[in-house]
């Protein structure tokens, strides 16, 4: 249960980025800017892990190599820059909500890059626990916006951007468990993740001539997310990912929806409906018995 608690908790730490990463879109920052300032925070907290475990580093078979671009350069970079920019082309409504398409996502990989049992009861509840978080997301779609999924080609490219953040955060998940399977340390795996991950996206900076973002309030918002949804959040996913298999831990980020709409009535004063409760209920009933009979 442990390993399963922490995941919940960067979940908790996920959603508190909501708080700003729309906000600085909305503003006119480019998703661009803010991840890659996200990352170089993120290299600074882990340059002593980064220096610390160079000779493990250098050592590496290239494999695992592999492995650490996949989760940094494709989960880490790409992702957060597709999710981020989608946030610009769609309702962020049908953002959180195709996002919950990840648990399939890391659940199918698990089950052929690591060998990973499904059992029957284990989709059976992890359905449950999807129909949970779609609850808990989909009453936004009819207060947050139109009634209906535009169909444009701004809004068929957010789409697509979604999916591309799906499909490198769930294979993230998967190639993560296999490194810690690998004997590394969840700090070794972060800090390798934010190293790959910045350096996919500094060539990609480079070319950028806004200086927008050096404005001093705009940096201390990014500062605040590499620290709660980058820093502290990672430590706890891999720390708990480490305890739990990957099939698992895709059921524990489900509860990203969850503290979302917590936070959003805590802070910004939204109640919780009748359908978003049934949601959390749903989800806690689905993942503790998971948890309980150990599916």
């Amino acid at each position: 249960m442990a390993g399963f608690g922490l995941v919940v908790l960067a979940a908790f730490c996920w959603a508190i980025d909501t708080l700003f990463r729309y906000p600085l879109i909305s503003s006119g920052v480019s998703a661009l800017q803010i991840v890659f300032v996200e990352h170089l925070f993120l290299m600074v907290f882990s340059g002593y892990v980064l220096w610390k475990s160079r000779l493990m580093i250098w050592k590496m078979e290239f494999g695992h190599i592999f492995y650490f671009f996949l989760i940094g350069g494709f989960g880490s970079a790409i992702g957060t820059l597709a999710f981020t920019k989608a946030f610009s082309l769609l309702n962020p409504s049908y953002v959180i909500l195709l996002q919950k398409l990840q648990p399939l996502v890391a659940i199918s990989m698990a089950r052929f890059l690591l060998g990973e049992p499904i059992s029957k009861k284990f989709l059976a509840w992890g359905s449950v626990c999807l129909l949970g978080g779609l609850l808990i997301s989909f009453q936004d779609i009819f207060t947050g916006g139109p009634h209906h999924f535009e169909i444009s080609r701004n809004s068929l490219y957010g789409y697509g951007l979604v999916f591309l953040a799906v499909v490198s955060w769930g294979s993230a998940t998967v190639f993560g468990k296999k490194l810690s399977m690998s004997g590394f340390d969840f700090k070794e795996i972060m800090a390798m993740r934010f190293f790959f991950g910045f350096a996919v996206l500094l060539p990609l900076f480079v070319g950028e001539s806004d200086t927008s973002i050096f404005d001093a309030v705009v940096l201390g918002k990014i500062f605040l997310m590499a620290l709660i949804s980058g820093a502290v959040a990672m430590a706890l996913y891999y720390k708990g990912l480490s305890r739990i298999s990957a099939r698992t831990c895709a059921i524990a980020e489900m509860f990203f929806p969850l503290c979302a709409v917590v936070i959003n009535w805590v802070f910004l004063g939204k109640g919780l409906t009748e359908v978003q409760i049934v949601g959390g209920v749903l989800l806690v009933i689905g993942s503790t018995t998971i948890q309980i009979k150990n599916y």
